[in-house]
């Protein structure tokens, strides 16, 4: 994050607001070679135009400090066309084709898209006779109708893998994972919801005035935005990162079976690093971590979707070859649309099969990879589940399925794109692998609880529980007003039963 890189200590100091448009700026790669832009200044003021120089550089545009004949783009803000070429008579330029004169608009689409975008006619800046006239204002009219339409529930909004606020919410998840590390959930909720509302904006938030009016940003969330906005970091995210404990626990917990406690423990006892932990004899491991030590490097990397493909078709093979007409959907991230994850899960369910045949489905599964060499490590949980048992309160609570957590052996020939994030001299990357049977009826709440994301699953059973006097999980939907379970066939059902239109996979990475 280069974002993150003056340490402070103290109480935060403001940075002056006056500066120099024209002072030289730190060099940047420009990707766009072909375009050159000049942001005027007028009606815009000096601070947040060089903020947006500044931003625009980042993602590889030449941005130049004056105007010159090199320009081929002149962004204006609450400008017409007119005023921008009185502008230019004042500056005693004589207004020639080789501009395009565009809102402010567009440049903040090119800095969604991380790209230039069509200047098309709701960008570009008409010059009219009657020059009173107000101008095109784009981001400044469609913004408002935006966070109209903006829901403090997750599962009410559209959000897709296109982060135009990734600046922001960075610095929420590290904000939220602090919190949730040190298990204090009031504020893990505070920043977890900023990070989620702002991953969902169709704009990139650019002045604190873009945020009025949107849900969940509280003074917390608001404090780091203002200071991202005036210097480009967080003092409170810059401390985070370089604090020891946090460090050290999200170390810990990037281990395979190692969570909070241990992690509280280690830390107590003075360990640091991985190594102090490898090579300390007296500690006493359980199995899990011990396979989490050993396939550290392969589990810490990312899984790809080439990869998870892979694993796919070991996990279909191996279930057809017991239960011919079972389904096996990949779920998680990678349903989501991600490119890629550190685990890869899926929902096993069949039309056909008893009570018993499920039952056993997994430990034959498992049976079939030892005699095969892919297993590495296994923890098979029983189910628990009980058919009339009403959903669970809890909007993080796990379901009572019973399921497999393994680490597979995944050779490099499955792999369609090779091995080139792999390590020279292996044939074959260790991969962790969550499988989880249900019962057929139960299929399509199994299916939308561990497709996620966390966030999106949280605030759907709120809105189950807060707006429709519900009760929802990975088991059943109960309507606590007419005290019966509603049944549902699809994800489509269960949308329907709460009010709420339906939202694609791609659309839930809240």
């Amino acid at each position: 994050m280069d974002w993150l890189r003056i340490a402070r200590s103290g109480p935060r100091k403001k940075r002056p607001r006056q500066m120099d448009a024209s002072a030289v700026s730190s060099p940047h790669n420009i990707k766009f070679q072909d375009l050159v832009l000049f942001i005027l200044e007028k009606k815009m003021g000096s601070t947040r135009r060089t903020f947006l120089m500044e931003l625009a550089r980042r993602k590889g545009f030449r941005v130049e400090n004056e105007l010159s004949e090199s320009v081929t783009h002149i962004v204006a803000e609450n400008n017409s066309g007119s005023d921008v070429l009185e502008w230019l008579q004042l500056q005693k330029i004589e207004a020639s084709s080789q501009f395009e004169l565009l809102d402010v608009s567009w440049l903040i689409e090119c800095m969604g898209a991380g790209k230039p975008v069509e200047t098309t006619g709701k960008h570009q800046l008409v010059v009219k006779q009657d020059c009173s006239a107000s101008p095109d204002p784009g981001h400044q009219k469609t913004l408002p109708l935006a966070i109209k339409k903006i829901s403090p529930y997750a599962c009410q909004r559209r959000t897709t893998l296109n982060n135009q606020n990734q600046i922001f919410t960075d610095a929420f998840d590290i904000l939220a994972e602090n919190c949730e590390l040190r298990e204090n959930e009031e504020s893990y909720l505070v920043f977890a919801r900023a990070a989620s509302v702002l991953k969902s904006l169709p704009f990139t938030i650019i002045s604190m005035k873009d945020t009025e009016g949107i849900p969940c940003l509280g003074d917390k969330a608001k404090c780091v935005i203002e200071e991202i906005i005036e210097d480009g970091e967080s003092s409170e995210v810059k401390a985070v990162l370089n604090d020891e404990r946090y460090s050290s626990f999200k170390l810990f917990t990037s281990v395979f079976g190692v969570g909070l406690k241990t992690s509280e423990k280690w830390f107590r006892m003075g360990f640091r690093t991985l190594s102090q932990i490898r090579s300390n004899e007296s500690l006493k491991l359980t199995r899990m971590q011990k396979a989490g030590f050993l396939y550290y490097e392969d589990l810490v990397s990312c899984v790809s979707r080439a990869e998870a493909e892979a694993v796919s078709v070991l996990v279909q093979e191996a279930v057809w070859a017991f239960l011919p007409d079972a389904f096996v959907t990949m779920t998680g991230g990678f349903r989501r649309g991600k490119k890629s994850g550190h685990d890869v899960d899926f929902l096993i369910t069949s039309p056909g099969a008893t009570e018993e045949e499920e039952e056993e489905l997994l430990q034959k599964v498992i049976n079939l990879w030892g005699k095969e060499g892919l297993l590495l490590y296994y923890d098979l949980v029983e189910s628990t589940f009980e058919k009339l048992k009403l959903p669970s309160r809890k909007v993080d609570a796990l379901d009572h399925f019973q399921k497999c957590f393994l680490i597979l052996k995944l050779p490099y020939q499955r792999v369609d794109s090779g091995k080139s994030s792999w390590q020279e001299g292996k044939a074959w990357k260790a991969i962790r692998v969550d499988l989880v049977m249900c019962p057929y009826e139960r299929r399509a709440f199994a299916l939308l609880g561990w497709t996620g994301s966390r966030q999106f699953e949280r605030d759907l059973r709120r809105y189950a529980t807060h707006e429709q006097k519900m009760i929802l999980d990975n088991h059943a939907l109960y309507d606590k007003t007419k005290r019966i379970f509603l049944p549902a066939e699809s994800e489509e059902e269960i949308f329907a039963h709460l009010g709420l239109d339906y939202i694609e996979p791609c659309e839930r990475n809240a």
